[in-house]
């Protein structure tokens, strides 16, 4: 069985109350939970949360949801924490709470790597980076990978350095870049293991998790999207993401 969990922290730093922050009506964890239920390979999914005022919005619109440790460091291990005991779950998917229009076609998109070859543990999206503002952005996580697909290096800085050109607008014109979208699917062994890791030296350093997995062997397949998707991390991210919301809902309307 494929699982799905959404992990939602009350508590962010760069926006407080970050689940439960309106669009159009809803909170945004309830979109992000909406959205993720229109994946077709996910045949459960489940909201992990740490504010037991967040837990009751959630059974509010019949999501299954699990209350966890508020001190959990990351999503990973609070996911790992709700899927420890369940054997049922072949593989996991880390759906970020903060993004409330995740395409299902997205999250089935990161879960074929794993379907189809037996080698493959984990998986996480990355979109062709088109805008330069994009690529200054230190929010905006790189990532380079082989010719296999599987990451090679992750990181807030601009990689690759494309250093015979003049500005960064001829440098995205000359060269592939890409952003990594903070989705996984991981085999429940995969994600056990990788959570008892204690963070590694990289990992504190860029502050991305995903790091520890590289420094300790694990291989990421790296599967690339066209779809956008919109992460909320802070209230200008927020102000995008309602605009985002009333865009889509005149379209409807037409």
């Amino acid at each position: 069985m494929i699982v799905g969990i959404i992990p939602a922290r009350f508590a962010s730093t760069r926006l407080m109350g970050k689940p439960l922050a309106d669009i159009g009506g809803k909170p945004l964890i309830q979109h992000t939970y909406e959205s993720a239920s229109r994946s077709k390979l996910i045949k459960k999914i489940i909201i992990a949360v740490d504010d037991e005022k967040v837990e009751e919005v959630c059974r509010g619109f019949g999501a299954e949801v699990v209350l966890t440790s508020k001190d959990f460091e990351t999503g990973s291990d609070r996911i790992a924490n709700v899927v420890k005991n369940m054997e049922e779950a072949e593989a996991v998917v880390n759906i970020q709470g903060d993004e409330p229009f995740i395409s299902g076609i997205m999250i089935d998109q990161a879960i074929e790597p794993l379907l189809f070859d037996k080698s493959v543990n984990i998986a996480t999206l990355v979109k062709r980076i088109e805008y330069v503002k994009e690529l200054k952005s230190p929010d905006v996580v790189k990532v380079v990978f082989d010719y296999n697909n599987y990451a090679m290096y992750f990181s807030r800085a601009v990689i690759p350095f494309v250093r015979d050109v003049s500005s960064k607008a001829i440098a995205i014109e000359k060269t592939e870049y890409y952003k990594h979208i903070g989705l996984y699917v991981y085999r429940r062994d995969s994600l056990l293991k990788f959570t008892k890791i204690k963070p590694t030296d990289l990992e504190k350093t860029e502050k991305l998790e995903q790091l520890r997995m590289l420094e300790n062997g694990f291989k990421i397949k790296v599967v690339v999207t066209n779809i956008e998707s919109i992460g909320v991390d802070t209230p200008k991210d927020l102000k995008r993401a309602r605009a985002y919301y009333h865009w889509l809902q005149g379209r409807k309307e037409k």
